[in-house]
């Protein structure tokens, strides 16, 4: 019984090390993308917010 309570630890601490140094994320590449081109971001996130307000606009119209 004590070799299967010991064994998810020793996972665990496999684990740990590969943990210490991750590669650069989606998330952290694509911010540094969008600080490099400010404005095309800002331009797309206008375009987004438009679009979005336009369907959502829309479809109460429709849908009173």
């Amino acid at each position: 019984m004590s070799n299967s309570s010991s064994s998810p630890q020793l996972e665990n601490q496999s684990s740990e090390p590969a943990a210490k140094e991750p590669l650069p994320g989606y998330v952290k590449l694509a911010m540094r993308n969008m600080v490099r081109k400010r404005g095309t971001s800002l331009q797309h996130f206008a375009l987004t917010t438009i679009g979005l307000m336009a369907v959502l606009i829309s479809l109460a119209y429709l849908t009173r």
